[in-house]
């Protein structure tokens, strides 16, 4: 009889209910359900809609009993560093504010006259972004510090759903140490800290790993989706769960977790709280068994999604990337810079861009498509011999992983820029990762490299050497 794992992978837009099982010694998935999420204005503050996303969960879940798969166990991975605050009933407290709200312009400064920047770093190896949950609870300290005192407990929001669906509270490892408040040699809650920038100390218990049994379904949830299972935790940041999904056991490996964004990076066992770490603005996520994810934000497919939505036909990304292949306009955009963040046109972001530039602009979409596409390939090349540099490794491959491991043409501009062999796959990487948590929790996986052993036998993925030639193993 099949055993059935459940993963619900929640993005900043979408959400989908994964089911694996094993099957003749490989991983298969069935999507199950998907449903839409995003932001909403609350009053002035730009909100996420939890207890819709909680009514999302319930019917994904009923999906799978409607179909007689009912999952031994199930986990919920989502973004980073947004949280809930609940009172001693467990009912929220204020708003749940998403990382896009501008609450927390100004917080940095405040928690840099309690502690510089450059000791932050050194204490966390968390590379700043305005929107971490240190600057967001300061936001709440200074803007709504009756909320704060208040407070009896804080749940990062998969653990916040895991709590709803149980009953039990955890703060699971890898999403917390995107707080900016976890100390990477212990492992835990920096204590020392928090207390320094006037948190209160009952907020942060202790950490649980991926692959922590959470507890069974509750009663009451229970009659509501028809059948009851264990919660597991996976890696509940979904870049953890997606890195944990890499196929490959090799040391010296690089990975693009490719979608709106590209984290690029490599796993390593120690953080690196270097100053030189900080300038590079490289930073150390907690991973799978306190592995960590030495990594850089690097601006994805954001651009090429933005500019996709305002051609005026209405083009497929495979189509897109087929057209940018055949053009040779030489013009090179600095992806991470600021103008791509938000602006009101991609097109004619990146036009001027090159116009400032003294390079050509490009007209057509499959001009500018090709100039997004080659800027990213080279921020990509660029990022490894930083990598190189910094770890003292030399790497000669990268695995990408994500829906951008579809993009065919950018993969070969990858493998050109960086001159490594460059592995495609597996597309699905989020729910994998979460899905293995799983596994290896039950024994369907002795552990961590059977289970990256076992992703790399389940699912297609094409080998690009820097030549540009592609080849998919089956």
């Amino acid at each position: 009889m099949k055993q059935y794992y459940l993963a619900v992978d929640i993005g900043a837009s979408s959400g989908r209910h994964m089911l694996g099982w094993m099957e003749e010694g490989k991983l298969h998935l069935k999507e199950m359900y998907r449903f839409a999420n995003g932001m909403h204005q609350e009053k002035k503050s730009l909100c996420w809609d939890v207890k819709q996303l909680f009514a999302e969960i319930l019917e994904g879940m009923r999906r799978c009993r409607k179909a007689g798969k009912i999952p031994v166990s199930m986990g919920i991975d989502t973004w980073a560093v947004d949280f809930v605050l609940l009172d001693e009933q467990d009912q929220i407290l204020g708003q749940t504010v998403g990382y896009r709200d501008g609450r927390t312009k100004g917080m940095d400064q405040e928690v840099y006259q309690i502690i510089s920047q450059e000791e932050l770093y050194g204490r966390t190896g968390i590379q700043k972004q305005i929107f971490n949950t240190i600057y967001q609870l300061m936001a709440v300290k200074k803007q709504a510090p009756a909320q704060l005192a208040r407070a009896k407990s804080l749940l990062m929001i998969p653990d916040y759903f895991h709590f709803l669906l149980t009953g039990v509270k955890k703060q699971e490892y890898t999403n917390a140490t995107t707080t900016q408040l976890v100390d990477p040699k212990t492992n835990e809650w920096d204590m020392e800290l928090i207390e320094k920038l006037g948190f209160p100390r009952e907020l942060f218990g202790p950490l649980s790993m991926p692959g922590t049994a959470v507890g069974e379904l509750s009663p009451e949830i229970q009659s509501q989706v028809g059948f009851n299972c264990q919660v597991v935790l996976p890696a509940t940041h979904d870049t953890g769960s997606a890195v944990l999904a890499v196929p490959s056991n090799a040391e010296n490996v690089l990975y693009i977790s490719s979608g709106t964004w590209s984290l690029m990076g490599t796993e390593r066992m120690e953080a690196d709280c270097r100053l030189e770490s900080q300038k590079a603005n490289f930073t150390n996520e907690g991973g799978y068994d306190h592995r960590f994810r030495y990594l850089k934000n690097i601006m994805g497919l954001w651009m090429i999604q933005s500019v996709k939505k305002e051609f005026v036909e209405n083009h497929s990304f495979a189509e897109i990337c087929e057209k940018a292949s055949q053009e040779t306009i030489p013009s090179i955009v600095d992806c991470n810079d600021d103008c791509f963040l938000a602006p009101s046109s991609m097109i004619t972001a990146v036009q001027e861009f090159c116009e400032s530039t003294r390079q050509p602009v490009p007209v057509t979409p499959w001009e500018i498509a090709a100039v997004i596409y080659n800027s990213l390939a080279k921020c990509y090349g660029d990022t490894a011999k930083e990598i190189e540099r910094l770890t003292g490794v030399k790497y000669d491959r990268i695995h990408i992983v994500g829906g951008g491991a579809n993009a065919d043409y950018l993969n070969r501009l990858t493998a050109a820029y960086t001159g490594k062999t460059v592995y495609a796959g597996p597309t699905e990487a989020t729910a994998i990762g979460n899905l293995a948590a799983q596994m290896i929790q039950a024994g369907e996986f002795a552990g961590l490299r059977e289970a990256r052993e076992g992703i790399f036998r389940s699912f297609s993925i094409k080998t690009y050497g820097p030549d540009g030639k592609s080849e998919e193993k089956i």
